[in-house]
């Protein structure tokens, strides 16, 4: 479906629509998106991560990368995740996807509007909503899977939400030797602090992700940001 307007230009009308019809914001863009065609704006979200950027991403991976993907709000970086563990997948590797932010069916709405194409493609994902959802029961959950998969957790600040959960610096360096040991690729998305401005930075950047608890960033061989649209990616963290 063709979009009346690029992607930052529809996302300026939203911010325009919840000023003047005093909306939350969340409320202006589904707006917008129905009035494009989509359900909701995590639909046309999906919809347009899938028109290459996945593909562009995925190619850029490497065995045993610890990756972040880190964007505010309704940038898109639920449906680039989709889009990369789908991509691995049309490339005959196994992907996974945990989130302890939607349903099963909301995943599966994402996938459909996405396309039907993407939907077929996605048929051997392993989806996991659990609650238990942490470093452990990733490893656990994949112990019996095959090298170099890759996996998508969804997201990073929910992952030491409970008291029983290891610290959210524990469970980053398990990820980290999970992805070593298996030669899995491990994309965990990542929110971005509010005080970021994008009229003052095209890009957020490392300093920029939100950390309620302390971890170690550096741990991660990449990073990936979303804003307007756009990604960039970020490689050699580990090393600054």
């Amino acid at each position: 479906m063709t979009l009346s307007a690029p992607i930052p230009v529809l996302k300026q009308q939203a911010k325009a629509l919840s000023r003047t019809q005093k909306l939350p914001l969340h409320a202006a863009l589904d707006r917008i998106a129905v009035r494009e065609g989509f359900r909701a704006w995590s639909h046309l979200a999906a919809s347009w991560q899938q028109g290459g950027q996945a593909a562009q991403l995925h190619a850029q991976l490497s065995p045993g990368d610890l990756v972040l993907l880190a964007a505010r709000p309704y940038q898109g970086k639920t449906a680039l995740g989709l889009g990369l563990a789908v991509e691995a997948l049309r490339r005959g590797r196994p992907a996974a996807f945990f989130t302890l932010e939607y349903t099963r069916a909301e995943v599966e709405a994402l996938l459909h509007a996405g396309g039907d194409g993407l939907a077929a493609a996605a048929c051997g994902l392993h989806i996991d909503t659990t609650d238990e959802l942490s470093s452990v029961h990733v490893a656990q959950v994949l112990a019996d899977a095959p090298p170099r998969m890759l996996v998508v957790i969804d997201y990073l600040q929910l992952l030491d939400q409970r008291r029983d959960k290891p610290p959210l610096a524990e469970q980053v360096v398990q990820l980290k030797a999970f992805a070593q040991q298996r030669q899995a690729v491990v994309v965990c998305l990542a929110q971005i602090a509010r005080d970021y401005r994008p009229d003052t930075r095209p890009f957020p950047g490392i300093g920029d992700v939100r950390l309620p608890n302390p971890a170690d960033l550096t741990l991660f061989d990449k990073a990936c940001f979303l804003q307007d649209g756009a990604v960039r990616m970020q490689a050699g963290v580990a090393q600054g």
